[in-house]
């Protein structure tokens, strides 16, 4: 059988839709079957008999072929309920086994055709930036076993750099799924809160949280999205999309950068994100320094302030009867909440909407954000001697986002010397998606890159994203 791996969606959508069931089946199995058990980026590998389950009942939907991801696999977070495999959120005493999909899996699965292979690895309870945080071992960034592959979502993103699946879910709650796109070269789409039904998801902090989309290029990120945005009336935060979403910002947008990048130790991402500037100017964006100050102190809020209490309502019988069973770090982030008070709260977040309210007035008159996704690519062994400070820097350009009710989508930038990738994330008011990727297809538009760490490279050109 044809070699499978790294094929994107509409290599998979085509091979499948021209092979008879039988085919696209043993397809499937084939392509699972070259996973490993003692694959760090996965916790759960599909059997055989859960793919032949899940092809049965995608053969018994009318016109199957005809659905837009007709026997195309995904890997979803392990935090992302999917019948018949357990949900253990990198926790093995928080286990469950699930009897029904989470919502966006039952559209991906039902409404668009997919077929999820397996549940990928994550920093326990999705807490942290760095992949580090799993008693199912360290994440890995695909391009240099010492680097971290980033976190929450480690394994989502490890998969697709590496070909096993064309995209993956993840979560983003504070940078997520879009600081393990950085450090894999992936597209790493955020939408705006609401967009994506988190029914059936182990929330991190539920207000906030948002499923994600990690995935080689720009056209297979869009056609997740354009699937997956259904309003859920069973999820309380979910949120209708507009009618019509704002298809860009015009011919010359204009977005705020930081006047001084805050990069901490790390010397090699600035030259990459002053060339990326250069290549957004000549895209014909205006980027217009900024003192990032407020956004600063509003992403500070998230882990200094109250917060921490909302993951403390996902754990509390765990870490109340049994908190060995937590890895450390994660579990003193959490237990953080014990020192808050109900006034606290309220306080924080009163500081919370001031800052918004300040944001919003001081760039009023711009499109948008353009920031490093992250100001450093540390390796394993550095966090895990400082898991707590280094996590916390790897937070600088992602935590204020979702506070501020925006969408972020991240992309590749290059290359460090050391061979790490580099990326930047383009930020935007919330039902901008479309108008993030408008900005993004321009970039990237006529340039030849490496999909993921797979030896391809792709031509990512403006026709490949239309609206």
């Amino acid at each position: 059988m044809v070699e499978t791996i790294g094929w994107t969606i509409p290599q998979w959508l085509e091979a499948q839709r021209a092979s008879s069931s039988e085919e696209g089946l043993a397809r499937i199995i084939a392509h699972v079957a070259t996973f490993s058990k003692d694959d760090v980026a996965i916790i759960t590998i599909a059997s055989e008999d859960f793919l032949k389950t899940q092809w049965k009942q995608l053969q018994a939907i009318p016109n199957a072929k005809s659905l837009p991801l007709y026997g195309v696999p995904f890997a979803p977070k392990d935090n992302i309920d999917v019948a018949g495999l357990p949900t253990t959120v990198a926790c093995p005493a928080f286990k469950y086994e699930p009897n029904k999909d989470a919502v966006i899996i039952q559209i991906l699965k039902q409404a668009a055709g997919a077929i999820p292979i397996c549940k990928t690895n994550l920093d326990q309870f999705a807490t942290g930036l760095v992949g580090t945080r799993s008693p199912y071992g360290a994440v890995p960034s695909a391009f240099n076993p010492e680097y971290c592959s980033g976190g929450s979502s480690s394994g989502s993103s490890n998969v697709v750099a590496r070909g096993l699946a064309p995209f993956s879910l993840g979560t983003d709650t504070a940078g997520s799924g879009r600081v393990p796109a950085m450090h894999n070269n992936l597209i790493g789409l955020k939408p705006s809160r609401g967009a994506f039904s988190a029914t059936g998801v182990v929330p991190a902090c539920r207000e906030l949280d948002c499923v994600s989309v990690l995935a080689q290029n720009l056209p297979d990120a869009k056609t997740v999205f354009d699937l997956a945005a259904k309003y859920d009336p069973t999820d309380s935060y979910s949120r209708p999309l507009p009618d019509t979403l704002l298809p860009s910002f015009g011919p010359k947008p204009k977005l705020a950068i930081p006047d001084v990048p805050q990069w901490f130790d790390d010397t090699e991402n600035a030259p990459l994100w002053e060339k990326t500037v250069e290549e957004f100017r000549a895209a014909g964006v205006e980027l217009v320094p900024s003192d990032f100050t407020p956004m600063y102190k509003l992403g500070a809020c998230l882990y200094e302030g109250p917060w921490v209490a909302e993951r403390y309502t996902v754990v509390r019988k765990l870490i109340e009867s049994d908190p060995d069973a937590m890895d450390p770090t994660v579990r003193t982030i959490i237990q953080l909440a014990n020192k808050f008070s109900a006034a606290d709260q309220f306080d924080w977040e009163h500081l919370r909407r001031d800052l918004v309210r300040e944001i919003e007035i001081k760039f009023a008159d711009f499109d948008g954000f353009l920031v490093p996704t992250a100001p450093l690519s540390p390796k394993i062994k550095d966090v895990q001697a400082d898991p707590i400070k280094l996590n916390s820097k790897q937070g600088t350009y992602t935590n204020f986002v979702n506070f501020a009710d925006m969408a972020a989508l991240a992309i590749p930038a290059g290359f460090r010397q050391d061979g790490m990738p580099f990326g930047v994330t383009i930020i935007g008011r919330k039902h901008t998606d479309y108008a993030l990727l408008d900005i993004a297809q321009k970039v990237l538009s006529g340039k030849e890159r490496l999909l993921g760490n797979l030896g391809k490279t792709s031509v990512v050109k403006v026709t490949d994203v239309v609206f």
